[in-house]
């Protein structure tokens, strides 16, 4: 059976584990999962973050402060806690500059955050490998489609994460391993604090306030909404390509 005829899964009772979980997209993805009834793992730097969510959580969660780019962390956890739903959401806060103004560093940034830690939690997904009719869900970027000329390497790197998930699908497929691979790129929105900076930088290069500029944008995804469209994903036998963008209208496959 291939990858992309697994049924849906069922998240009550299961095991869920949520990369930069402490804010964002990834506590919304947490709560989410959480309501839904798993059992979440959420990593992040910032103990302070985790153990806000896990007061609004409760027992439901269970905080580990890590660096989710080292890849012991992503071996050590996925050996521990053998999750059946797995979201890989932690990311650096692009520099919000033109090209020519960017450094090798701050362009490449996004590589060594973003991509680095998609390519380690995927690589020991496949290598334990995780039970069968497990889900991987990446969050990439509407910017993987669209661009994003003032956030250096952002949109490559948010690119990249969607071909190291596709891949990772193929090679599940190849292995009969049964692990569903799905990447999810959610358009801009100044929900999150990386949003939030972005779509400031982007009014001022337009030359208009941020409202004004959001007005042209229209209605933005909230953290709650991605949430929702992660579980959607994982229980939706229907959602059954390798990635998908993300609007407050839903999620749209792409071919």
């Amino acid at each position: 059976m291939s990858t992309q005829e697994i049924a849906g899964t069922e998240i009550a009772g299961t095991t869920a584990l949520v990369t930069g979980a402490g804010r964002g997209f990834g506590r919304g993805v947490a709560t989410a999962l959480c309501q839904a009834g798993a059992r979440v793992v959420g990593v992040a730097r910032s103990s302070g973050e985790l153990a806000e969510v896990q007061a609004q959580l409760g027992d439901g969660f269970t905080p580990v402060t890590a660096d989710a780019t080292d890849p012991v962390v992503a071996g050590r956890l996925i050996d521990r806690y053998r999750p059946q739903v797995l979201v890989l959401n932690a990311g650096a806060s692009p520099l919000s500059r033109p090209i020519h103004r960017h450094t090798w560093e701050s362009f490449s940034r996004p590589w060594e955050v973003d991509v680095k830690q998609a390519f380690h939690w995927t690589r020991e997904a496949l290598l334990a490998p995780l039970d069968p009719g497990s889900v991987v869900i990446a969050l990439s970027s509407g910017a993987a489609v669209f661009g994003s000329p003032i956030s250096g390497g952002y949109a490559g790197a948010k690119a990249t994460v969607r071909f190291v998930s596709a891949y990772a699908g193929e090679e599940s497929e190849r292995g009969a391993l049964g692990i569903r691979f799905v990447s999810v790129l959610p358009k801009l929105t100044p929900a999150t604090g990386l949003g939030e900076t972005a779509v400031a930088a982007y009014a001022a290069r337009a030359g208009v306030d941020v409202p004004t500029f959001l007005d042209r944008v229209g209605p933005t995804l909230t953290p709650e909404q991605v949430g929702k469209a992660v579980v959607e994903l994982v229980s939706d036998p229907g959602h059954d390509r390798p990635a998908y963008l993300l609007g407050v209208e839903g999620l749209s496959a792409l071919s």
